[in-house]
C-alpha cells in the first residue's frame, strides 16, 4: 500500500535491536523498526511470537491471534519513547521519538526556524498581493523591509491547523488550534509610469525604486524581517527573493511531458487538475521556486515545461469542430491556431472540455447519430473561456484520451464494449487489466510475521487472472513475477493496452495514527467518475458474497486510479496490519475464494451496465 497513500509503511522487513537470551529467537517485530520518527501522538507494534506464552510490552501483556500475532497501539509523548517487547527470555527494545508538528515558538529574541516567509523565490504580476510571515515570541514587534519601505507584520491569534489528507483513512480528518505565535502582512506592488514601482500596504500606495526596463522583470530582492523585543532588535534576511513580472512581455511555455502535471498550487501537496497534452503553450503569470503559475490558473514544475523565446501570450479562435466516427470511438477533432490548456469533467450521460484562452467564431459542427453521443452543445462562458458538454446516450463511460496533433486537439471517447450473451463466457471480448501492485525493491506493506504485500498480490493476481480467463476475458498483466515496475510504466501500460477495465490488486496498512488492531475489511478507491459504478459494486459484491468487513468507498488521487483510457480501480482486499485479519489473507483457500468472487463479481457489473 506504499504507492497507494505515500506513507513510509511496512515495505520492508526492519530488523529492532534485539537481545537474544537464548538460542532460538521466536519473537518478530517487523514495525517500527529501532530508532523511529513519527509525528503522529500514538504508534503500533507489529510482530508476532508463538501462540503460547504471553508478549508484554513496557511489562502489559497485549492481545493476539490465534496464531500469535499482535499489532496494539500505545500512546507517545514528544521526543523519545522507550519500549521493550518481550516474549519469554526475548526482549527487543525500540526506540520511537515523536516529532513535534508545529514549529517551537522562541522564547527570546529570535525568529522560529525555517519560519520565515517567502521561504523560496517568487513571481508575482503587478498588482497581486504579496504576503509575509514569520514566528516569533508573543508580544514582539515584527516588521519585513522592502526596498526603501517597511511593512508592519500583525500578530494572528490561534489558527486553525488541517488535518494531512492521509487523516481521511483513519477517521480523523478534524481541524486543531495551532499554537499563536504567528505573524502576518502583506503589500501589493504595481508597475507604474514613468517606469517605476510601488507598494501598497493598507490603503496606502508607497513609491519605490525605478524600473529601466518595462520589459524586463523587476527584482526586488530578499525582504528583511525585523525583530524588536524588550528593548532589541534582530534583522534576518528571508530564504527567497520577489520578483515583479513584466506585463509587456511575459514568458510563454510549451509543456515537454507527454501529459504535464497541473495543480492547484506550486507544490505537489496541491491537488492535480486536468492534465496538460504535450505541446500546449502557456504565459506565465506567476512563480515559486521551480513551479510556474500559467495563464489558465494551473500551476505546473517547469521541469516538464521549455520556453518559447519571443512567444506572444497565446491566444486562439477556434470555428467549426470536426468529427470522426471509428468502430469502437469516436473522435473529435478542435482545429486550433495554438494548442491551449484545457480542462476535462465528467458527469452522468455528459463529458465537458473546457478551452482556455480560445474564443469562438463558431457557426457549424457535424455530429452525426452516434452510438455514444446525443447531442453537443457548447458556450462561451466567459472571455477567452469555451465549454463543449457532450451528452452522452449512457450513464457508464469508457475511457478517453486527449492529445494535441500540431495545434489541433484531439478527443477520442471510447464507445461502449460488447458485452456477450454468453452464461459460459460471459466476458468472452472484454480485456482486463490486472496490477499486482508492488514488486522487487517496492515490497508494500508487511504482515505480523514478515510476509510481505507484494507476494500476497501477486498470488491472488494470478488466481484472479486464471477465473477471468475460465469466463473468457484477455487478461493483461503489469508483473508475473517479483519485479519492480514503476508507477509511470503501469499506468503506460494501461495506456496503450486500452483494456475494458483495469484493476489494481493490494492489501492495507494504516498511518501511524491508525489502529491497526481493529482495522479491518476491504476497500475500493477511485478517482475518474467513470470508475465510479465500478468501484462501488465491486465493493458491495465482495462486502456481501464473503461476508467480509468493509473499510469503505474513497475517491483518491493514486498513480493507478489516475489512467484515463479505461475504468481504473484500485482494490485493498484486506489489511496486511490487522492481526486476525492477517491469517484471512494469507490462507489459500480464502484466496481462492477471493478470486472467484473478484471475478464473478465483474461479470455481474457488466451486467448491470448494460
Amino acid at each position: 500500500m506504499r504507492s497507494l497513500l505515500g506513507l513510509v509503511l511496512l515495505g520492508s522487513i526492519l530488523s529492532s535491536t534485539v537481545v537474544v537470551l537464548a538460542q532460538k529467537q521466536s519473537l518478530q517485530i517487523v514495525y517500527p523498526p529501532a530508532n523511529y520518527q513519527t509525528n503522529s501522538d500514538k504508534i503500533f507494534f507489529i510482530g508476532t511470537a508463538p501462540p503460547t506464552g504471553q508478549v508484554l510490552i513496557n511489562g502489559k501483556q497485549v492481545n493476539r491471534s490465534k496464531s500469535g500475532h499482535f499489532a496494539p497501539s500505545l500512546p507517545l509523548q514528544l521526543g523519545e519513547n522507550l519500549f521493550t517487547v518481550s516474549y519469554q527470555n526475548q526482549a527487543v527494545q525500540i526506540k520511537v521519538t515523536r516529532l513535534a508538528t508545529q514549529p517551537e515558538i522562541p522564547q527570546g529574541l529570535a525568529f522560529a526556524k525555517d519560519s520565515l516567509t517567502p521561504a523560496k523565490d517568487i513571481a508575482r504580476l503587478p498588482g497581486e498581493p504579496v504576503c509575509f510571515s514569520a514566528i516569533a515570541a508573543p508580544n514582539a514587534s515584527v516588521s519585513v523591509k522592502l526596498g526603501n519601505q517597511t511593512i508592519p507584520l500583525s500578530p494572528q491569534l490561534q489558527q486553525v491547523q488541517l488535518p494531512s489528507n492521509l487523516a481521511a483513512l483513519t477517521g480523523k480528518n478534524q481541524p486543531s488550534q495551532s499554537t499563536a505565535g504567528k505573524y502576518e502582512g502583506c503589500a501589493t506592488v504595481f508597475g507604474q509610469n514613468p517606469l517605476a514601482y510601488s507598494l501598497l500596504y493598507g490603503n496606502n500606495i508607497i513609491s519605490g525604486g525605478v524600473v529601466s526596463d518595462s520589459s524586463k522583470d523587476v527584482d526586488l530582492g530578499k525582504p528583511q524581517f525585523q525583530l524588536t523585543l524588550n528593548g532589541k532588535t534582530i534583522t534576518q534576511e528571508a530564504p527567497g527573493k520577489i520578483i515583479i513580472l513584466s506585463q509587456a512581455q511575459p514568458q510563454v511555455v510549451a509543456v515537454t511531458a507527454e501529459a504535464g502535471v497541473a495543480r492547484t498550487g506550486a507544490s505537489t501537496d496541491y491537488s492535480r487538475l486536468t492534465p496538460l497534452p504535450k505541446g500546449t503553450q502557456a504565459a506565465v503569470t506567476g512563480r515559486e521556486g521551480e513551479w510556474l503559475r500559467l495563464d489558465y490558473g494551473g500551476w505546473i514544475n517547469s521541469k516538464e515545461t521549455t520556453i518559447i523565446s519571443g512567444a506572444i501570450p497565446p491566444r486562439s479562435i477556434i470555428r467549426s469542430v470536426g468529427y470522426r466516427p471509428l468502430s469502437d470511438r469516436t473522435e473529435m477533432v478542435f482545429p486550433l491556431q495554438i494548442p491551449v490548456p484545457i480542462s476535462v469533467q465528467q458527469g452522468k450521460r455528459t463529458f465537458t472540455l473546457t478551452l482556455h484562452n480560445t474564443t469562438a467564431q463558431t457557426d457549424i459542427i457535424r455530429l452525426d447519430d452516434n452510438p455514444l453521443i446525443s447531442r453537443l452543445d457548447w458556450q462561451q462562458v466567459a472571455p477567452g473561456q469555451i465549454q463543449y458538454t457532450f451528452n452522452l446516450k449512457k450513464d457508464q463511460q469508457w475511457g478517453y484520451k486527449l492529445r494535441y496533433d500540431a495545434t489541433s486537439l484531439v478527443l477520442s471517447l471510447r464507445h461502449s464494449p460488447v458485452i456477450p450473451d454468453s452464461k459460459r463466457k460471459p466476458l468472452s471480448g472484454i480485456k482486463i487489466l490486472l496490477d499486482p501492485g508492488h514488486g522487487g525493491k517496492e515490497s508494500g506493506a508487511s504482515g505480523p510475521n514478515g510476509v510481505l504485500e507484494k507476494d500476497v498480490n501477486l498470488v491472488v493476481s494470478k488466481l484472479l487472472r486464471d477465473e477471468l480467463v475460465k469466463r473468457g476475458a484477455t487478461v493483461v498483466m503489469t508483473r508475473e513475477e517479483d519485479k519492480e515496475v514503476s508507477l509511470v510504466e503501469r499506468q503506460e501500460i494501461i495506456n496503450q493496452q486500452e483494456p475494458t477495465i483495469a484493476l489494481s490488486i493490494h492489501y492495507n496498512s494504516l498511518p501511524d495514527s491508525g489502529d491497526a488492531e481493529n482495522t479491518k475489511g476491504v476497500g475500493t478507491f477511485w478517482y475518474h467518475p467513470q470508475a465510479h459504478s465500478l468501484a462501488v459494486f465491486i465493493q458491495n459484491y465482495l462486502v456481501e458474497k464473503l461476508e467480509r468487513p468493509s473499510y469503505g468507498v474513497f475517491w483518491n488521487n493514486l498513480a493507478l486510479t489516475r489512467p484515463a483510457a479505461a475504468p481504473s480501480v484500485l482494490l485493498e482486499l484486506g489489511f496486511m496490519s490487522n492481526p486476525w485479519e492477517f491469517e484471512w489473507v494469507t490462507d489459500e483457500k480464502e484466496q481462492k475464494k477471493l478470486a472467484k468472487a473478484i471475478a464473478q463479481g465483474i461479470v455481474e457489473w457488466f451486467k448491470s451496465v448494460e
